[in-house]
């Protein structure tokens, strides 16, 4: 069984699906992003099920990439005698009559591209969490799979073969089609091909549009289409990852089900896009939080994609967990929890909206006055306890991070005030942030530590607290930041890592560092003047990542091992923002080059 950082990520905005090193397609939600999955070998122990695969006699190598600049896996199989297969994996996203096609379809091409291979193809789905599907129905050229029918396997393959696993030589392109169970029009393998190639023309021409910076391309570019493939486009709703219950270390029991829209993890994935142009998501971002904020006076920290879905938790009976590290947890109990910053979170990533010029809509009045409900909201939590960004379950605290989390959405509803001509909102609000601000900072300076500490009357660090210079609540030039900084990397800092807190949780201490706290240290680092230290941390970081460019959630310090869910769009946001602090010029790189 491949660790998380062996795994790839196709999908179209509608689905997604996660193939490891040898063409196994191991996890896949059907129909979406939050559904009972299909293919769950990865969480499924050691029980064979739950996959899709293609079996080559004799085997010897498999060597599998990303098509560049696309989200087009392709995996190359070699026998011990040189026989070759190649198998290509896709979801189709296209421009089809001036609309933008996005099927509930995974595609897979097989193809020999040497020797007589020999192969076996097996399809093993599951349903109800783990149960294999016994119904399977075959027609002429499809396999329906499911009691009731709910997904259906259409095919040029030899039906015969696939049902009964039976090995056969492989001479010619088979191309296999996993959807809803709807007849197929037209020929499987010329539409399977023209959707491949009209999928791989969209990404690369998405990619162009991009404004990238001029080093660490491959690494924000790579980065960019992941967050984009997290994001649930019928709604706008954004997930923190693809996956449940991959664990943050082996063993812990830490285990969660990340396939739902946080509003703090939302924001840093527009946050990130729109640093490189990527609007559009943060637009159908906007529409998903105008549809929950509408109806709630007060927000939960995090939301079904689509957002009136129950996410109670519980454990799924039939699944053993990642490579047996259970519990597998449906549902997420942080839906009950009070996280005061998905206040601020939501008037941050809304902000874009008054001043980005690029946008064809921009954020007016009626939004604005939306805006001001979330606003006052912050004034009346910013210095009320709370469960913090890293959702502790046993007891609440006036965390530094929630606090300026509402600081910085009631500054930033000052400035769209201003910048909507309405000059006495605009002083009512600054007069709020500047109190806030002022008593937090107050509240959570540790004169003993000479630092921000994690919480009100607390001495323990948080990396979290990094973030104040980016959120506007202190200079980065302030003393008071370098002298946290020098505290987070006395207390948090372990070699290379860079833990979120050292203190103990309801789970006990934490084993892993959480990888996106080390983006906020480069970052830090670079705000600082310690611009090469920063780059050299940099440049660490992206060798963790898989050979497809993807991060995890956490990495073990002593091991070097990823964990946790995969991929974290957290993690990958990281990347970009870190790249854009960090890179030279195109002119200075260029100058340079020229010289």
């Amino acid at each position: 069984m491949s660790r998380p950082p062996d795994l790839a990520v196709v999908g179209n905005g509608r689905i997604a699906a996660l193939v490891n090193a040898r063409g196994q397609l191991v996890w896949w939600c059907f129909p979406r992003f939050d559904s009972d999955p299909v293919f769950s070998r990865l969480i499924a122990g050691d029980e064979e099920k739950g996959f899709a695969d293609v079996l080559l006699d004799r085997q010897a190598d498999s060597k599998s990439s990303y098509e560049r600049n696309t989200a087009t896996v392709v995996t190359v199989l070699t026998a011990e005698d040189g026989a070759q297969v190649r198998i290509t994996d896709f979801a189709p996203r296209l421009r089809n009559f001036e609309r933008l096609l996005r099927p509930p379809q995974l595609m897979r091409i097989i193809e020999p591209i040497a020797g007589l291979p020999r192969i076996t193809i097996r399809v093993r789905p599951t349903q109800f969490y783990g149960n294999p599907m016994k119904r399977r129905v075959a027609g002429s050229s499809h396999v329906t799979y499911g009691e009731p029918a709910l997904v259906r396997l259409t095919t040029d393959a030899p039906l015969s073969y696939i049902q009964q696993e039976t090995p056969f030589v492989l001479t010619r392109p088979l191309h296999l089609v996993f959807g809803p169970d709807e007849p197929f029009v037209g020929d499987i393998g010329a539409t399977v091909r023209d959707f491949r190639a009209r999928t791989c023309d969209y990404w690369r021409e998405w990619v162009r549009r991009l404004s990238i910076a001029y080093e660490w391309q491959d690494a924000s570019i790579r980065a960019a289409i992941t967050l984009k493939l997290c994001s649930f486009e019928e709604t706008g709703g954004i997930v923190a990852a693809l996956t449940t219950s991959l664990p943050e270390a082996p063993g812990s029991g830490r285990n969660w089900d990340y396939r739902y829209c946080w509003l703090r993890d939302a924001y840093f994935v527009v946050k990130a896009l729109n640093a490189i142009g990527a609007t559009q998501t943060m637009e159908q971002y906007i529409a998903y939080i105008l549809s929950i904020a509408g109806n709630e006076d007060a927000l939960k920290p995090c939301y079904g994609i689509v957002p009136n879905e129950d996410l109670t938790e519980w454990i799924a009976p039939d699944l053993k967990g990642f490579e047996g590290h259970g519990p597998v947890r449906i549902g997420n109990a942080a839906v009950e929890q009070v996280q005061h910053d998905a206040y601020g979170s939501v008037i941050l990533a809304a902000t874009p909206m008054f001043f980005d010029s690029r946008l064809p809509v921009p954020g007016d009045e009626p939004l604005f006055r939306l805006l001001e409900k979330m606003a006052q909201q912050c004034v009346n939590l910013a210095l009320e306890p709370d469960a913090g960004i890293w959702e502790y379950r046993g007891r609440k605290r006036v965390h530094t991070h929630s606090g300026a989390m509402c600081w910085a959405g009631i500054r930033r509803t000052a400035a769209i005030a201003a910048r909507l001509g309405l000059p006495d909102r605009a002083r009512h609000w600054q007069r709020q942030a500047d109190s806030i601000g002022e008593e937090l900072l107050k509240r959570v300076w540790s004169e003993k530590r000479k630092a921000f500490t994690a919480a009100e009357g607390i001495e323990d660090m948080d990396a979290s607290v990094l973030q104040l210079p980016e959120l506007g609540l202190i200079a980065p030039h302030d003393p008071r930041f370098a002298s946290t900084v020098a505290a987070i990397e006395q207390d948090l800092v372990r070699g290379r890592h860079v833990m979120r807190y050292a203190a103990e949780d309801d789970f006990g201490l934490p084993e892993t560092e959480f990888l996106v706290c080390r983006f906020w240290l480069i970052d830090s680092l670079a705000a600082l003047g310690r611009c090469e230290e920063a780059r050299e941390r940099y440049t660490d970081a992206l060798a963790l990542r898989n050979s497809y460019g993807l991060l995890a959630e956490d990495i073990h310090p002593q091991t070097g091992a990823l964990w946790g869910n995969f991929p974290q769009t957290y993690s990958m946001a990281g990347v970009i923002l870190s790249a854009m602090r960090l890179s030279k010029s195109w002119e200075d790189r260029y100058w340079r080059a020229s010289s």
